[in-house]
This record gives C-alpha cells, structure tokens and sequence, in this order.
C-alpha cells in the first residue's frame, strides 16, 4: 500500500483531533486530553532544543558554499534573488496590515487555549544556546569555512547536518500529525476550534492569492526586461509548477523547472546555473506564507504587529532560507529560531506555524519554482555574454 504523504496525515491528525476533543468534552472526559498535552509538552520542548542545533547545522554550510562558489554571475543572481524575496516579504506585511484585522475581528485569543487543560508531567529540555546566539555562530563558522583552505571542519559540519536532517525527516516530520491533533483536540475540547479554522481558512486563501499574484508580478518584469511575452513565458513553467506541487520540493523539481526554462528560450548554461542556485536561496513563496501566517498568529494572541518588527524578521527570513532543508516543511523548520528569537513566539505559536505552512506547502515550492523561471529570464536578459556561465565554469576548473 502506497504509502501516505505528510499532509494526508496532517488532514488526518486535524480530523482526529476535532472528533477526540469534542467526544471529550460532552462525556466530561478530560485525560485522553491531559495525555495529548503531555506528548505536545515534551515534543514542544525538543523543538525548542533543537532550533539552534537546526541553524547551526543548515545556516553555517549554507553561507560556506556560497562563499566559495562566489563570481560576478552568483553575485548577480544571489542579489535578485534576495530583493525578490525582500520584496514579496514587504508586499505580504502590506496585505496583511490592510486585510487580516478585518478577517480576523473577532476571532478566539490564542493566549486562551494555551493552559485550559493540564498535562500529566512535563520534561524540560533546555536549548545548549539562544536562538540568536546560534545565528551569530553559524555566520561566524559559515563565513570563517567560506575563507578556509581545508576542508575538515566543512566535512565535519556537512555531517553533522546529515544527521540533523535525519533527525527532522525520522523523528520530527512524523510525529508533527500527532502534535497537530493534540493542538486541535485541545482547541476542541474547549469549544473554540470552529473560529480558530475558520480564521486560519481566510488566512490561506490570502496566502495563495498573494503567491499567486507575485508569480505574475515576477513575470511581467523579467519579461518586460527579456522584451518577451509574460503569459506565454508562464505557460512554458506550468509543467514545473505542476509537478513542484506533487513534490513539495523545489529541490526535486529541478529537472523539470531546468526544462520548463529552456523552453523560454533561455541559454542552457544559465538555466543549468541560475535553477540549482534558485532552488537554495529563492523561496519568495515561502517568505510570502511565512510572513502572512505569523502576523495572523500574532494577532491571535493579541500581539502588536509592526513594521518595525516585521521588517527585520522579513530581511532575516532571506538569509535564513538559504538554509531550509530540501524536504517538505524545510522552511518553516529554517524560520523556526526567528520566529522565537525576533517574533517571541512560544511553543503553540510555533507549533501552529508548522502546521499553517505545512498545509500549502505545495503552493508555496510551487510559487517558488515559478520565480526561479522568471529570475532566470532576467538573468539570461541581462549577461552581456551568453557564454558568460561556461567561461566561468572554466575558469574555476582552471584555479
């Protein structure tokens, strides 16, 4: 029997966790909810654990490999992709500060669900660093190994993340459904689920509309520099947004996208150059869910939000992303310490973030597959020489 992918399992988690917290509630049961609160303790708390661990071990390779791979095309590519995603960060706040107060009014206070029900026992387990004393490390280590002849500490870091990144797809990843149903049998049993889903239902039809929209957006300007048709260039890519939502993955979609680019009659070598690069440091998509889903949750929980603390988050979630392992759910797992660190959020906010991003996981790789077609229009548009990838290419075999 085939096996289920992860979202299945959240639909199934979700449903679960509704029929449990309401069955709970009109027999006047309350410890198969104590026994969910417990496990959402203990599986909150190795989250917390394991945050800096995650930055550590994803952040500081991250910017090593993009040191050492620097030249004026990587330089070029890099740029446009960070402004992209600054800019679809920027455009997310925007809609959110004008459409979510409105979609929101009057919707439960999350600071409520919070400790209705207790657990059995708790088990801390305290993080080995901060949140941003991991960032500060991880760029330390990663720019230090950027500047390093040998090799050694690169290796040992690039082990250490293997082993991290077992320990997300073994470990976190499958038990996510059970902490999901644990949150929502709570949520349940206290009557107020119906308007936190109704609520995160307009938060997500928000958030694809707005992907959907920057993908176009994305396409008129890489096309207007290109002087190519944009709707034609879109339907080239649909091959590649098609099958990047069945993979949730704009890693695994490569061959595809690589494909769908060149239709676009854009030169191989750039394709080849911009499309891998793309899928490691461009996830506007993911930016855009990231940013609109923690301003939804932070006015649940009666937080203010502000450009002054969006801002930075935003031009963080840039960097942070070159991090995002390639599985489903990498980037909100990559996002996970600045959401603690800069946003202070706590363990059924984060919780609720991995779940909103989880759901339209495969709209948001979708989305960002799409940009890495139009970054590379702008890309092929803009190199004076179309050789300019394999000369380069060249020169760094020759070095």
């Amino acid at each position: 029997m085939k096996r289920l992918g992860l979202l299945p399992k959240l639909v199934i988690g979700i449903i679960v966790g509704l029929i449990l917290g309401s069955l709970c509630l009109k027999v006047g049961v309350e410890w198969p909810i104590s026994l969910f609160k417990t496990f959402n303790n203990i599986f909150g708390s190795f989250l917390s654990y394991i945050i800096p661990v995650i930055i550590i071990a994803f952040v500081a390779p991250g910017i090593a490999e993009l040191g050492k791979r620097a030249s004026k095309l990587l330089g070029l590519a890099t740029g446009i992709a960070y402004l992209s995603t600054i800019i679809a960060g920027t455009l997310a706040f925007i809609l959110g500060k004008a459409v979510l107060p409105a979609l929101l009014d009057g919707s439960q206070d999350l600071n409520t669900i919070e400790n209705t029900v207790d657990a059995f026992f708790t088990i801390d387990i305290p993080p080995m660093m901060g949140v941003m004393t991991a960032l500060v490390t991880a760029f330390m280590i990663g720019l230090g190994m950027a500047n390093l002849s040998e090799k050694n500490l690169y290796n040992v870091i690039k082990d250490f993340q293997g082993i991290v990144q077992k320990v997300i797809k073994v470990v976190i990843i499958p038990l996510l459904p059970i902490h999901i149903a644990g949150i929502i049998a709570n949520m349940s049993y206290v009557g107020k689920v119906a308007s936190i889903m109704a609520s995160f239902g307009k938060v997500y039809i928000l958030i694809i509309g707005l992907q959907t929209t920057y993908v176009i957006i994305q396409y008129l300007v890489a096309c207007n520099i290109a002087k190519k048709n944009p709707f034609k260039a879109i339907k080239n890519m649909l091959p590649a947004y098609f099958t990047a939502i069945g993979t949730q993955s704009s890693a695994a979609t490569i061959p595809v996208t690589v494909r769908s680019v060149l239709s676009n009659d854009v030169e191989e070598d750039i394709a080849e150059f911009v499309v891998p690069l793309g899928a490691t440091i461009h996830l506007a998509g993911d930016t855009i869910t990231l940013t609109l889903a923690s301003m939804a949750v932070m006015m649940l929980s009666g937080q203010a939000v502000t450009f002054a603390a969006m801002f930075p988050f935003i031009l963080m979630l840039g960097v942070t992303m070159v991090a995002a392992p390639g599985i489903p759910g990498g980037g909100v797992m990559a996002s996970l310490g600045l959401l603690e660190g800069m946003l202070g959020f706590g363990g059924m906010q984060k919780s609720l973030m991995i779940a909103l991003h989880l759901a339209q996981d495969s709209f948001g790789t979708a989305s960002n597959v799409m940009g890495d077609g139009a970054i590379s229009i702008i890309m092929d548009s803009l190199s004076e020489n179309k050789n300019i990838a394999k000369q380069e290419e060249i020169n760094n075999e020759s070095l």
